[in-house]
């Protein structure tokens, strides 16, 4: 069973429905008991980076969550990737969970508008398990101002948006994609599909 993180910040319906559609059993849950019994865990997230922690630090289940990710894989989505990093720079520092060696600032990218929003091809960079149904150059869709900077042996794929943007970054059994997989189409539902076999 996967379950999906409910902190009050999560775009839970589209990730259900396409799990879903895929015929894996899951449950939206804010409760401890559901996710140490869950085999895999996922952290949506929209919104603001310290709104989103305070939220999520509010349902008690951050030190859980920690714990849980030592032991299951963990697949953050969109501010849910974000917010695996060591900090958030998003109105001032934020601690995140500090599953993944890096920091989340606003984007920079040269002559190009933000947020990034809409499709963009996936550059591969390091091996990762979630990537092996997918092809070079296929297109996720991205909604977000703000990029992670991590070294370049926790990115599987990068976007190119004016800058390289960690678009999937993994460290363990921690994954996260920067994009929303629940809205890419059958490249997005391959990499829930394969998370689903990790």
């Amino acid at each position: 069973m996967i379950a999906i993180i409910d902190y009050g910040a999560g775009n839970l319906f589209s990730v259900k429905n396409a799990l879903d559609f895929l015929g894996l059993e899951n449950k939206i849950t804010n409760s401890a008991e559901y996710l140490i019994s869950a085999d895999r865990l996922i952290l949506p997230g929209v919104g603001a980076f310290p709104d989103a922690m305070r939220m999520l630090g509010e349902t008690g289940l951050i030190e859980v969550i920690k714990r849980e990710a030592l032991k299951k894989p963990l697949l953050g989505i969109c501010l849910g990737m974000q917010m695996l990093f060591e900090k958030g720079y998003e109105f001032g520092e934020t601690d995140g969970l500090g599953l993944i060696k890096g920091s989340v600032r606003l984007m920079q990218p040269e002559g190009l508008p933000i947020p990034h929003i809409g499709w963009n091809s996936l550059d591969f960079n390091e091996k990762c398990t979630l990537l092996d149904k997918c092809a070079e150059g296929e297109y996720v869709y991205f909604v977000h101002s703000y990029a992670a900077e991590c070294p370049s042996e926790n990115v599987a794929a990068y976007c190119d948006y004016g800058m390289k943007v960690p678009a999937l970054v993994f460290e363990g059994n921690v994954f996260g994609a920067q994009f929303h997989p629940e809205k890419s189409g059958e490249t997005g539902l391959n990499i829930l599909r394969r998370f689903s076999e990790v």
